[in-house]
């Protein structure tokens, strides 16, 4: 709830934070909300965070965590910025095939509808910062 919060309202000082509970990922879908609101923030800042967080956990085949979330995250900075971060991860061979490979049932395929679902979430962050900014 706290990093809606913080997506909603642009609290970009706490983009360290989040990025350390991001990294710290205790479980799976806990870090959504955290690569919801880097994305949101919108900085190569925040693009590092969600590199570093992919560089760690895309090793990770026998766990299934926010490893979607962060992809989809990374390519709407990766858009946003003219950036193509996302390129070392997507190469064939590379880190995503390998994570998705360690498992039935991931979807090699899955970078576009990674990026649509956390697009649509940002633009719910947004619209609500928004309307919270009208209502003034």
């Amino acid at each position: 709830t706290a990093a809606w919060l913080i997506a909603v309202a642009g609290r970009t000082e706490f983009r360290e934070r989040l990025g350390e509970l991001l990294l710290a990922s205790q479980g799976p879908y806990a870090g959504q909300a955290y690569c919801v609101a880097l994305a949101t923030f919108g900085t190569p800042a925040d693009a590092d965070l969600l590199v570093a967080y992919l560089d760690r956990y895309l090793r990770r085949p026998d766990l299934s965590y926010d490893q979607e979330a962060a992809l989809g995250a990374l390519l709407l900075l990766d858009a946003r910025l003219g950036a193509d971060r996302t390129a070392g991860f997507l190469t064939p061979g590379g880190l995503w095939q390998q994570w998705t490979d360690g498992s039935p049932g991931r979807d090699r395929d899955a970078p576009d509808p990674c990026r649509a679902y956390i697009g649509q979430l940002c633009a719910v962050a947004e619209q609500s910062a928004r309307h919270g900014k009208a209502k003034r």
